[in-house]
């Protein structure tokens, strides 16, 4: 066992490129995984790894090593997804991504009660806004609310998520309600961008079809969160999820505006790779999430 232990720190250090990192995502300290690394030079007699000015890079042998070695992992992961499907009883770790505000909200408070109803099986969540490189970051599952962009992974479409256009009665008051998708040019908008963002318009339903807006503002950020705050400081109109800022409407310190041409609606779903499928507590979670969440996007 501490053979393969070892195999799979080398496997998240040369995918994540720091033994830091590669030992927090297996839960060990850098010492233990460092332990990790020095145990299979030694067993072997070669050196694996590199360290650069900027991180860890593989050697020649400790390239052809981390094919074998991850091949090896994801066979023995394979074997017990399929003794935990035929016991009923699925354990092991989940590495789950989803996007900060989604997360928040609907994801995050939904895990300690599958945890107990599975208590074999470890959830490790990371929420961001940002574009998550699922294969090299050994990801489980990914929700996103928007459209898939990667044809390489398996996508499941789990609602459609009602976004609208909000800011303070006081902002409207200050410039004005825009009547028609035009008028939003003369706003400030507030955009979530971000690297290799998609969102750098708005794309309204309008009565002769979609209609993109090349909307721009003074600033921008990468947190959906941050954008909502920033409209009930009146600061400017922003495109958010409903549930998001169904409260603030309700309370009357959001207002929507232009009713009758949403933004397109947001696809909520979730990307799994496809080597993942046939693990029980893959698809468990997932039709946890998509059950526990039904009618909350509307």
């Amino acid at each position: 066992m501490a053979y393969l232990e070892s195999l799979r720190v080398f496997v998240r250090v040369v995918e994540l490129g720091s033994i830091t990192a590669g030992g927090r995502d297996l839960r060990m300290s850098p010492a233990v995984a460092s332990n990790r690394i020095k145990d299979l030079e030694t067993r072997f007699g070669v050196r694996l790894l590199n360290r650069t000015t900027r991180k860890l890079v593989p050697t020649e042998v400790g390239r052809a090593f981390y094919d074998s070695a991850r091949r090896v992992i994801e066979t023995l992961d394979e074997a017990e997804a399929v003794v935990s499907g035929f016991s009923g009883m699925p354990h092991g770790a989940l590495r789950v991504t989803a996007p900060l505000g989604l997360g928040r909200r609907l994801i995050a408070p939904l895990v300690p009660r599958f945890c107990e109803e599975y208590p074999g099986v470890e959830i490790r969540l990371r929420l961001s806004d940002r574009n998550v490189d699922i294969i090299a970051d050994g990801i489980d599952l990914s929700f996103f609310l928007g459209e898939p962009q990667d044809s390489a992974l398996k996508w499941r479409r789990i609602a459609e998520c009602t976004r609208i256009l909000v800011a303070t009665p006081e902002y409207l008051a200050k410039h004005g309600t825009p009547q028609v998708p035009d008028d939003l040019m003369g706003h400030n908008c507030l955009l979530l961008r971000y690297p290799r963002s998609p969102e750098f318009y708005w794309v309204l339903q309008t009565p002769e079809g979609p209609q993109k807006m090349l909307v721009n503002g003074h600033f921008d950020a990468d947190d959906g969160d941050v954008l909502t705050d920033w409209a009930l400081e009146g600061r400017g109109i922003a495109n958010r999820p409903k549930y998001e800022v169904a409260e603030h409407i309700a309370s009357g310190r959001l207002l929507q505006i232009l009713p009758d041409t949403l933004p397109m609606p947001a696809q909520f779903g979730v990307l799994t790779p496809h080597r993942r499928l046939q693990d029980p507590k893959v698809r468990l979670f997932a039709d946890y999430i998509a059950r526990e969440t039904r009618g909350q996007f509307d």
